[in-house]
């Protein structure tokens, strides 16, 4: 067992999008971080007729277009204009790979900074799912994480966050109106809170992408006052957190922000989650071999469980090349699974897709 993880410094929460009113912003706003409410107030500032606004968020989410000179039922000044006013561009993709059986896709895409930041896109029989990433890197430090052996690089801005999703929409070829959006890729969302919000109420706008809010969820490895914040914002998206662990000794080790927050002050923030917004938590379980995946976690673990209107998601470690940490054998996860199942409300094994490209669930950052 490795020593105790030092405490990590926690990353600033906020991120100012913009700290002047829109129309005193020269150039092109980001389309893709403005509300439908600020691309209204974007394009009358200029003099456009209110409608002219619905009909160009028509175009983006509605038809996926994004060139201004193919949105025929705008004037001929206002195709002109548009890339004047609002940018409708999405981030270089640096690289796509696709697994060998065609359900998943791994990005990396490249910001105008030059940071380059990955999502996957899956396929399976429940429909499509969305990961997305809130932060180039992270500084949570999770012990086996490929993420978090990068370090926080920086926070993501809204437009960045909400462009992932619209760049798989676009390049997958997949049709599922469906569709799930999961804030588990790169980077702790809610140590971008302010942007992983606004991000949210863009994708989840009517006039937006129109995906409703049980169709998203956000996981956090456990920042109990911004779990608080978001079950006051008035939103029915899922939370689910990273647990790994029963104990704080443990955790402490595995998931170091546990120093911070311990057990029984997540746990209360988790049952005020579930209580305000009336969600059952999901409770994430990486199945670490010899480390977390005894008969006495697994009670510790059910009775977590039985505290809380939660479901427990098993998730057997996909390795990563740098890190020491093995995944349990298949009879190890599902005796692991069967300890756990008459005790428990709700168990399932997430068996992780794209583990083949290294996109499954811990390996983003991973060098191959």
């Amino acid at each position: 067992m490795e020593s105790q993880s030092p405490l990590v410094p926690l990353p600033s929460t906020e991120f100012d999008e913009s700290p002047r009113p829109l129309s005193e912003v020269e150039g092109p706003l980001p389309f893709f971080g403005l509300t439908p409410e600020e691309v209204r107030t974007r394009l009358t500032d200029a003099g456009w007729q209110g409608y002219r606004a619905e009909q160009v968020l028509d175009w983006v989410y509605r038809k996926r277009t994004r060139d201004s000179k193919a949105m025929s039922n705008l004037g001929k000044s206002q195709r002109e204009g548009l890339p004047s006013l609002i940018d409708l561009s999405l981030p270089h993709l640096h690289r796509k790979v696709g697994s060998p059986k065609g359900d998943s896709f791994k990005y990396a895409l490249e910001l105008r900074d030059k940071t380059r930041v990955e999502s996957v896109a899956m396929l399976s029989k429940r429909g499509v799912t969305l990961c997305v990433s809130s932060q180039a890197g992270c500084g949570m430090a999770c012990v086996f994480c490929a993420t978090g052996t990068l370090g926080l690089l920086r926070n993501l801005k809204a437009d960045e966050i909400v462009a992932q999703v619209v760049h798989m929409l676009e390049t997958t070829g997949w049709e599922d109106p469906g569709f799930n959006i999961v804030f588990m890729g790169m980077g702790e969302p809610l140590a971008n809170y302010a942007a992983t919000m606004k991000s949210i109420r863009i994708l989840n706008a009517e006039a937006g992408l129109n995906v409703g809010a049980r169709r998203i969820t956000v996981s956090t490895c456990g920042l109990v006052p911004q779990i608080h914040r978001m079950a006051r914002e008035g939103l029915q998206i899922g939370l689910a957190l990273s647990l790994h662990a029963t104990t704080d000794s443990l955790r402490d080790r595995l998931v170091p922000i546990n120093q911070r927050y311990p057990l029984r002050e997540l746990l209360r923030a988790a049952e005020y989650y579930a209580t305000t917004t009336g969600r059952r938590i999901t409770l994430e379980y990486i199945l670490l071999a010899g480390v977390n995946d005894h008969k006495g976690d697994a009670e510790r673990l059910a009775a977590i469980a039985n505290s809380l209107p939660c479901k427990v998601n098993l998730i057997p470690y996909n390795p990563v090349p740098q890190l020491p940490w093995q995944r349990p054998t298949d009879e190890a996860i599902q005796r692991f699974a069967d300890w756990l199942f008459p005790r428990c409300p709700a168990v399932t094994l997430r068996w992780s897709q794209g583990g083949d490209i290294f996109a499954a669930c811990g390996q983003l950052g991973a060098k191959a």
